[in-house]
């Protein structure tokens, strides 16, 4: 595998990291379409775990079989494709070496009460799995947040000394937290700048809105440009070391396509990695979620 020169410049900004670690962000940024870009659109099936089965899957059956998802992402061309346990453990020999995989190492339900993430899986997992990274959520705001925090600091060292990847979803969630709150433009940012000081090397968060939420932070936003989705990422992207970490973004609840793209086009001009969009694509039927992924990597290529 060739390694392109896009791609040594973003594994440059991991100074500490073993080449282990850098070979397996390698292979993600490699892989699929978008490889060599510095781009990625990865694809992540938690929705079982955090929804339930028939919210995620009943408007697309196929999408019961854990094999459909490998499938899927492999077929479409994708970076990478992210899933707890079982869902990997139920595909890992017919798609071995097939796609770089992520395990998602916790998961919540919509069961609980609280706040919170339950650890599901392991580094030992995810070595066996051949996975190239771990996947682990936080919530910032939580009650639990700061366990989480502790949680992931081992499970980080303990990844990144096997040579793996570690990706952080940062979702800020918690009783001081509203709806709007959430995905706030001003915490998105704080959310995304803890995974970054929390040693992740891909960071998850959702597009923010126009909506600057902290009283304490209303100042410091009155010259930062927030007019547009584009200028809002390019502040997010700036939040993770001035750029010096991937960030991608997920694609939320069930959206037409052409506020998709309008989305996944002001992603693009405001500097993020990518995107990692899970229902968007899986409750579609294949033919129409392979196109649609299609355009989705043509506009990250600047062909849409």
């Amino acid at each position: 595998m060739q390694i392109s020169q896009r791609v040594k410049k973003i594994l440059s900004h991991y100074e500490s990291d073993n080449p282990g670690t850098k070979t397996n962000l390698a292979r993600i940024l490699m892989h699929g379409k978008l490889g060599g870009t510095g781009k990625l659109v990865i694809l992540p099936v938690d929705q079982g775990f955090e929804h339930g089965p028939a919210r995620s899957f009943a408007p697309n059956p196929a999408a019961y079989d854990p094999h459909y998802h490998f499938k899927l992402a492999i077929d479409a061309g994708l970076s990478a494709y992210a899933a707890p346990l079982g869902m990997l453990e139920a595909g890992a020999s017919t798609f071995a070496g097939a796609i770089p995989t992520i395990l998602k190492v916790n998961s919540s339900n919509s069961l609980a009460t609280d706040k919170n993430q339950a650890l599901t899986g392991s580094v030992n997992d995810a070595l066996r799995l051949g996975c190239s990274a771990i996947g682990f959520t936080i919530y910032p705001g939580s009650e639990f947040a700061f366990d989480l925090m502790e949680e992931i600091r081992e499970l980080a060292e303990e990844a990144k000394a096997a040579g793996l990847a570690v990706v952080i979803w940062s979702y800020p969630r918690g009783p001081e937290l509203d709806k709007a709150a959430e995905t706030a433009f001003d915490i998105c940012a704080y959310a995304a700048h803890m995974a970054a000081l929390l040693g992740a090397h891909i960071i998850k968060v959702k597009p923010p809105t126009a909506v600057v939420s902290l009283e304490a932070a209303k100042k410091s936003y009155a010259n930062i440009d927030g007019s547009t989705l584009a200028k809002r990422i390019e502040h997010i992207v700036q939040s993770c070391f001035a750029g010096k970490r991937i960030v991608v973004f997920s694609g939320g609840e069930s959206k037409g396509l052409d506020g998709l793209y309008d989305e996944v086009r002001a992603l693009r001009d405001g500097g993020a990695n990518g995107s990692i969009i899970g229902r968007n694509t899986f409750q579609r039927p294949r033919k129409e979620a392979l196109a649609m992924l299609a355009k989705i990597i043509e506009i990250y290529q600047g062909k849409a």
